[in-house]
């Protein structure tokens, strides 16, 4: 008589937590201050002005859009806000800091519509591979909020995980 062969994985209790399954879709551009600087120093509010005025905002849309300066200027915080005004009726987000702070932004936003409570008492492995780029903040993130709530945590995919966590029975 042959033995049965069990896959004990899929009869598992294991969720899985899967980050790519949140990953915001659309495209991220960066819009650099830096290329509107006089000689890459200063910025002139009437050339400036005019940028904007006569810009084609309508580029940006539906895309996340990173605001920085990458130049060593001292830019006005009121300039980064005309950015952010012009592009806000265009872009699906408008982020100051640089393309990886959007990223983590746009994940830490997903992260706070999650259902947390769904994983109390669960044994969750957080998948490990992904297809699209996800930050290593967001990982932290997820180990942040499920560790209070998970009787274990593990990293990885269910056939070789790697433990991160497990709740002491009482």
């Amino acid at each position: 008589m042959e033995e049965q062969i069990v896959n004990r994985v899929a009869a598992s209790n294991l969720i899985t937590f899967d980050l790519e399954e949140l990953y915001p879709v659309g495209d991220r551009v960066s819009f650099d201050i830096k290329d509107l600087l006089f000689q890459g120093l200063i910025l002139k509010e009437k050339d400036f002005r005019d940028f904007i005025k006569n810009h084609d905002w309508a580029q940006y849309t539906g895309k996340h859009v990173a605001v920085t300066c990458t130049a060593d200027a001292i830019v006005p915080t009121w300039a980064f806000m005309v950015v952010a005004v012009a592009l806000k009726p265009f872009a699906s987000t408008v982020f100051f800091g640089s393309p990886d702070e959007l990223e983590n932004h746009l994940f830490m936003k997903k992260l706070d519509q999650v259902d947390w409570n769904k994983f109390l008492d669960a044994k969750v492995v957080v998948k490990g591979c992904s297809k699209v780029n996800v930050p290593v903040s967001a990982y932290v993130e997820v180990a942040n909020r499920l560790q209070p709530l998970v009787s274990s945590l593990m990293f990885g995919e269910p056939c070789s995980t790697v433990p991160l966590f497990k709740r002491k029975k009482a």
